[in-house]
């Protein structure tokens, strides 16, 4: 019996959300006396692998198959069923990631495994069910939701728990698996990655911008802020629609879904769609000079006043603070 953590890469590198997913499963792994082992698919390199035994990990396999350079569903589900095989999980920790998305529900069908998505605290552990909490419609309320099948698949959100770094160094250990051609289909024949300082869903904090700021070429006041406090930028849809930004800074129902530690929002009025992608932020601060703007009811701090006048001051105390 053990725990099994599927961690993300990207551009060779272990993701940094990849971390808070390990220390989960590590800490789900001590309620049930075992261990915590991680797998790695894709393209990675194989030294970045021992740092994740700070994170609670005792052994971690990485598949680095030429075939699996692109995200593969079919593929992906494979290789982490054999894993599973391999270490006798009977848990297995996901990121709340498209990734999950993607995986988790073929995965269960595989391993005859109950399954659980958006899930922000630890379990509640029996002897044969688990309790986990999860938010349920785009965040508005929370479920627990029961357990019970042998296997158990759970999907975290990010910032679920506090990590706490540790000594250690995690053992690695390749694991090839043979994949038939019905695991490759829907192989992408491209990828064409989003290009930036900080992707959006991986920050701690996002400084975001509506149609407030009136046009792109006003969109540097948002990045000077961003670069201050060393954030990603995101916008809402109209934004993107508008072409003022890519697609892939769209933050919302429709959108990216993210959770950082903090969230600055800068003339967006706070449409319930936009809510939904952005209300698992820790804190959440609103910048706009409509004092009825609806974002002002689910901001933990409001900001009445000009964007124009507020991200210049703000970039100015930020940089003040760093020095």
């Amino acid at each position: 019996m053990s725990v099994l953590v599927l961690l993300e890469g990207a551009d060779g590198h272990v993701k940094k959300s990849s971390f808070e997913t390990a220390y989960y499963g590590s800490q789900v792994a001590a309620q049930l006396g075992t261990t915590a082992i991680g797998l790695v698919i894709g393209e990675i390199n194989p030294a970045d692998l021992p740092v994740m035994g700070r994170y609670g990990l005792k052994k971690v396999f990485y598949n680095n198959d030429s075939q699996l350079k692109d995200f593969v569903p079919g593929a992906y589900v494979s290789v982490t069923a054999k894993a599973a095989e391999l270490t006798g999980a009977t848990v297995i920790i996901l990121p709340n990631s498209n990734t999950a998305a993607a995986i988790g529900s073929r995965l269960a069908v595989r391993l005859n495994a109950s399954l659980a998505s958006n899930v922000i605290a630890l379990p509640e552990v029996t002897d044969t069910t688990f309790k986990v909490k999860q938010t349920v419609f785009s965040g508005k309320a929370f479920a627990d939701v029961l357990l019970t099948n042998d296997r158990k698949i759970i999907a975290v959100k990010k910032n679920a728990v506090e990590v706490v770094e540790q000594e250690g160094a995690a053992e690695v250990e390749a694991l090839m698996v043979d994949l038939e051609n019905t695991d490759l289909i829907g192989k992408p024949k491209e990828t064409i990655k989003a290009t930036g300082k900080l992707p959006v869903a991986e920050a701690d904090i996002v400084v975001s911008g509506g149609r407030g700021l009136r046009g792109p070429e006003n969109w540097h006041l948002l990045e000077n802020l961003a670069d201050a406090l060393g954030a990603a930028t995101a916008c809402s849809k109209p934004v993107a629609d508008a072409g003022w930004r890519p697609h892939h800074e769209h933050v919302g129902q429709t959108g990216i879904t993210i959770s950082p530690n903090l969230y600055i929002a800068a003339g967006i009025s706070g449409a319930i769609q936009h809510l939904a992608g952005v209300n698992s932020s820790k804190v959440i601060v609103v910048i706009n000079k409509d004092p009825e703007a609806p974002f002002f009811k689910a901001a933990d701090y409001g900001i009445v006043g000009d964007l124009f006048d507020v991200l210049p001051k703000l970039t100015e105390a930020a940089k003040a603070l760093s020095q």
